[in-house]
C-alpha cells in the first residue's frame, strides 16, 4: 500500500528542531521527501536535504528554493513553520523588535511561498500549511506583539488560499496551543517558579495539558496530504479545545 505523500517533495521552514522538526518526521514517516530551512542546517535533522536559508534574506530563501527544486526535480508542499516569539504587552517591543519579528513570522512566509510558487503551480498535488497560533483567535496576556504577527498568518493564509486555489494549490494553517516546545522550555526556565508556571499553562488549556509536538505534527500531515483534497483556507485548532470550548471549572 502506498503512503499517502509517496513521491512528493516538501519544503520545512524552521525544520530543525521544536513544532518543525517533528513535522519533518512525520511527512517523511507519510512518505515525503523533506528538505529542511533553517539557520541552524547543521543541527541534526531527519531531512532527505537541510539548507541554512534565513527566511528574512530574499537571496537566501530563493537559493534555498532552487537548491531543493535542482536536487529532487520539484516541490509539491510547502510547511511555512519558521517563527520566533515575543514577550510583553504593547509598550514592552521597540519599533526594532516588531520589525524583526514581523520579517520572521509574516514576510518570511510571503518570501518563501513566492520563491516555491513556480513549483507548486506545476504541482499535482501542491499544498502550502503556514504555522499560526492560538494566539491569534484568543487574548493572551503579555503576548502583543507575538498575537499580531499570527492574526496576520491566519489572515494571509485566508488570502493565498483564495488566490492560488485555481492554480491547483491548496493553502491552509495549523493553529497549535501552548505546545511543548523549546521555546515554552525556556519560558518555564526563566519564570520564577516554574512549576507553577506549567500548571498555569496546562490549566489554560480545557483537555489539561500542554499540547505535543507530534501532535501538531499529524494536523500538519493532514492538511497537505491529497487526502484533505477539499480542504483549503481552513486554520486548524490543535489546542486541546482552548479556541472554542469553555467548559465549568472542576469542583472539588
Amino acid at each position: 500500500m502506498s503512503l499517502p505523500l509517496d513521491s512528493l517533495v516538501a519544503i520545512v521552514t524552521g525544520g530543525a528542531s521544536g513544532l518543525g522538526a517533528a513535522i519533518t518526521k512525520r511527512l517523511q514517516n507519510d512518505g515525503a521527501t523533506v528538505v529542511v530551512f533553517d539557520l541552524n542546517a547543521d543541527a541534526e535533522t531527519d531531512a532527505d536535504l537541510a539548507v541554512a536559508v534565513d527566511v528574512t534574506d530574499d537571496a537566501s530563501v530563493i537559493a534555498g528554493v532552487e537548491r531543493a527544486a535542482g536536487q529532487f526535480g520539484r516541490i509539491d508542499i510547502l510547511v511555512n513553520n519558521a517563527g520566533i516569539g515575543a514577550l510583553g504587552d504593547v509598550t514592552a517591543n521597540s519599533d526594532d523588535e516588531w520589525h524583526h519579528v514581523w520579517d520572521i513570522n509574516v514576510v518570511g512566509i510571503a518570501r518563501v511561498s513566492r520563491a516555491a510558487l513556480p513549483y507548486l503551480q506545476r504541482s499535482p498535488a501542491a499544498a502550502i500549511c503556514n504555522t499560526s497560533s492560538i494566539a491569534a483567535t484568543a487574548g493572551l496576556p503579555q503576548r502583543a506583539l507575538y498575537s499580531a504577527t499570527k492574526g496576520a498568518v491566519q489572515s494571509l493564509t485566508l488570502a493565498m488560499a483564495a488566490d492560488h486555489l485555481r492554480e491547483g494549490i491548496r493553502v491552509n494553517a495549523v493553529n497549535p496551543g501552548t505546545a511543548d516546545t523549546p521555546w515554552i522550555e525556556r519560558l518555564l526556565s526563566a519564570a520564577p517558579d516554574p512549576i507553577t508556571e506549567r500548571a498555569s499553562l496546562e490549566s489554560r488549556q480545557p483537555h489539561g495539558r500542554l499540547v505535543t509536538a507530534a501532535e501538531v505534527a499529524d494536523a500538519v500531515a493532514y492538511l497537505v496530504s491529497p487526502r484533505a483534497g477539499s480542504t483549503t483556507g481552513v486554520a486548524l485548532a490543535v489546542d486541546g479545545g482552548m479556541q472554542a470550548l469553555r467548559l465549568r471549572p472542576k469542583v472539588g
